[in-house]
């Protein structure tokens, strides 16, 4: 990825650099069809997970601040997808891209926030599948990260810390079934809002 299209954002403790926010920078296009805004909570650093993860043996795993901050980086163009059900991932099912993650301070918390956008043309069942679950679960819609190159400090530990990791997308998923109750999902309205394709007609370059 070119580093001009990056922008770091982070803080200098005494010594080191810690970065905290990256995203990639997309030029403003107004009411781009296929641009349906979306931020969340992926996961928190540094806090067991309520339930073992997929692919981590029955074990609840712990990210540390550490590996997410290095991991950052890796979540910049990194597909969302979804499953029939809303229980699971579906990495098949790509539905969204993350454009923006920041970590939160320590002093503000453990949360690792993401933003991107929703394919609202490619999928423009989306929006109203998602507003239909989040009222249906009351509004608890979650997310759940997906790994690969994951080093664990203790294999035998009932509680697996994660010291290192690459992100390798994320799943949208009912609260209840992520392995951190506390992630959420959301939709967001751009500045200059979102606009429906719906009765408008289209050309594919073929």
């Amino acid at each position: 990825m070119n580093e001009s299209m990056q922008r770091h954002r982070g803080v200098r403790p005494r010594c080191g650099f810690a970065m905290q926010a990256m995203a990639v920078e997309f030029p403003e296009v107004a009411g781009h069809p296929n641009r349906l805004p979306f931020e969340g909570c992926l996961t928190l650093v540094d806090v067991p997970s309520d339930r073992a993860p997929s692919g981590a043996r029955g074990h609840r795993v712990v990210l540390t601040r550490a590996a997410a901050e290095k991991a950052l980086p890796s979540l910049l163009g990194m597909a969302v997808d979804f499953k029939a059900g809303w229980d699971g991932h579906d990495a098949r099912q790509k539905c969204g891209i993350i454009t923006a993650a920041r970590l939160e301070r320590a002093s503000e918390g453990k949360r690792l926030l993401v933003s991107g956008y929703l394919f609202a043309r490619d999928f423009p069942e989306m929006e109203a599948k998602v507003t239909q679950v989040a009222a249906a679960a009351g509004g608890e819609l979650g997310m759940s990260y997906e790994l690969a190159d994951a080093a664990v400090a203790d294999m035998r530990a009932p509680v697996w810390t994660l010291t290192r990791a690459t992100f390798t997308g994320a799943a949208i998923l009912l609260r209840e079934k992520a392995a951190y109750r506390a992630t959420d999902f959301r939709l967001r309205r751009s500045p200059v809002g979102h606009r429906s394709t719906s009765h408008k007609s289209t050309a594919r370059a073929q």
